[in-house]
């Protein structure tokens, strides 16, 4: 993150910036960062305060004086506590589901199952259902990450004959594309500590696009200034 006196330079340049801006989006996107900067100086001077809290704290303690009391040691009379087993499970990746508009329906091949003898754990984004002692073995049917939320008290699981039939109920209906949840590629990937400067940058070239001509032409003297080691002037052919 960058240092409170970079973000103040970038601000004062930015509402330069503003003051000579003219196109209402351009106005738009210089307020909009200066509005982004602000908050990151105040996180920053609130990190700067909550540190030097910190170390003021511990320079206390350490000057208190440090009292050692002796305490016996004594043979503990508790039971032993044996461990319980770890139960080794085998996973259902092999399942059906069909859904409506309010809930999902998952479709279980699976003989031989006793409703006392399942455990079934559902939260808002997965579910996790154990079957012990079936046929000497345990299974198991989960996934960590749904592709919508749900809504735990609504779901269930009902053991039939031949099968078990998981009932989901949908936080919000609409239709599922799938069971699992998969990242959206084409939502942009917005970085909470994204470098200012990078910001920046890109406002000058969005107002570069959408300047007019006397705005084009300061902008790209700012960039040629800032190349060649003049950064530090390059609004001083601002009017």
């Amino acid at each position: 993150m960058a240092s409170s006196e970079e973000l103040a330079l970038d601000l004062d340049e930015l509402k330069h910036l503003q003051i000579i801006a003219k196109r209402p989006r351009v106005v738009s996107l210089i307020s909009n960062e200066i509005r982004d900067l602000e908050k990151l100086a105040i996180d920053a001077a609130s990190a700067s305060a909550s540190a030097s809290a910190s170390a003021s704290a511990s320079a206390s303690a350490s000057q208190q004086p440090v009292t050692t009391t002796f305490v016996p040691s004594l043979k503990s009379t508790a039971p032993n506590v044996v461990a319980s087993p770890v139960l080794n499970y085998v996973p259902l990746g092999s399942f059906s589901w069909d859904q409506d508009s309010d809930q999902v329906k998952i479709y279980i091949p699976l003989e031989g199952v006793e409703q006392e003898k399942l455990e079934a754990e559902f939260k808002p984004s997965s579910f996790d259902i154990k079957f012990h002692d079936i046929q000497g073995k345990n299974y198991r049917c989960a996934i960590p990450k749904l592709h919508k939320e749900i809504v735990p008290e609504k779901c269930k699981v009902v053991v039939k004959p031949k099968r078990v039939i998981v009932t989901l109920v949908k936080a919000s209906k609409g239709n599922w594309l799938d069971l699992h949840f998969k990242e959206d590629k084409l939502k942009p990937n917005l970085d909470k500590e994204r470098d200012p400067m990078a910001g920046i940058m890109d406002l000058m070239k969005n107002m570069y696009e959408e300047g007019d001509e006397d705005m084009k032409r300061t902008i790209a003297k700012a960039w040629t200034d800032a190349r060649s080691g003049k950064a530090t002037d390059s609004l001083k052919g601002f009017p």
